[in-house]
């Protein structure tokens, strides 16, 4: 008789699962870019839409045809620029360099950033974090002087075709059990009077419960990043991707916006962190937006 298996429920590669410390998320890595640039802005996410475009993809079996593609509305406010973080690289990783000690210590400059400060349209609090610059040391550092105590906008940064990582923080939906948490499969009716449990948590050697076995504890509200997705529009007037009598749960766009292809992680009004991607991806045509659903 053949010999009942299947696969282990849910994956280990996101633990641990715990809270975010706060409603946005840290960026821990930046690409490598040799063009002088800043290489991340943010936005907030407004809500899904669809956009009707021609396919330009000429491998595509739709192409030169009218497609609908599903996007998501980042209202992007433009960023106000405050200060100027310059790193050099010790054994320990990144260390800052006092700001006195600025034009004496060019030399050991390993990295530069530009401490920004967003202008939310939902609320009074800012946030503030830094964005990485690309090109070499100098030149970064001479660009960022320029930019300190002005505005920085997404068309600045970013242009429409683009590759782009999102960082967001998922939704949060509180402590759940290992059925909804991890898809463990529901007992029969027998199993020890319950059925929303696993059958065992730790195998007779080791005695001790093991890391990869499945419990309860919180899901959602965990960092996460959504890696090659692509820009389809910028614009300037959000009035052209709100919808009539504004986007539910959120409004209406009144600045700046991005369309991105695809869902983002996290709530409607939550912060989202936009990078240029860090992994190369294929290069294909963008399509040729004619029209953004209403």
């Amino acid at each position: 008789m053949a010999k009942k298996s299947s696969p282990r429920r849910g994956s280990l590669g996101f633990l641990p699962k715990k809270r975010a410390n706060k409603p946005y998320p840290r960026v821990s890595s930046w690409p490598n870019s040799e063009e002088t640039k800043l290489l991340g802005f943010a936005g907030y996410k407004a809500g899904m839409t669809q956009v009707f475009a021609i396919d330009q993809h000429k491998n595509s079996p739709s192409y030169n045809q009218e497609i609908a593609i599903p996007v998501t509305i980042l209202e992007c406010p433009p960023l106000k620029a405050k200060e100027i973080r310059a790193y050099k690289q010790t054994t320990h990783g990144l260390e800052l360099i006092p700001k006195k000690e600025l034009e004496n210590k060019k030399e050991s400059i390993a990295q530069i950033r530009l401490l920004v400060e967003t202008n939310p349209p939902h609320k009074k609090k800012k946030e503030e974090f830094e964005l990485a610059v690309g090109g070499n040391s100098a030149q970064a550092l001479e660009y960022v002087k320029g930019l300190l105590g002005k505005e920085v906008k997404p068309t600045d940064v970013f242009k429409e075709g683009d590759y782009i990582d999102l960082l967001g923080v998922t939704k949060g939906k509180g402590i759940q059990g290992v059925v909804k948490r991890w898809g463990a499969k529901i007992q029969g009716r027998k199993a020890k009077g319950k059925r929303r449990h696993v059958g065992s948590i730790n195998p007779w050697t080791p005695a001790r419960t093991m890391w990869t076995a499945l419990q309860a504890g919180q899901m959602g509200y965990h960092n996460r990043t959504s890696l090659n997705s692509r820009v389809i529009k910028l614009g300037e007037n959000g009035e052209e991707v709100t919808k009539k009598g504004g986007i539910p749960h959120y409004g209406i766009v009144k600045n700046n916006y991005v369309l991105v292809k695809g869902s983002v992680p996290g709530t409607k009004k939550r912060l989202i962190l936009i990078r240029h991607a860090i992994r190369n991806s294929k290069q294909t045509e963008l399509p040729q937006v004619k029209e953004v659903a209403q």
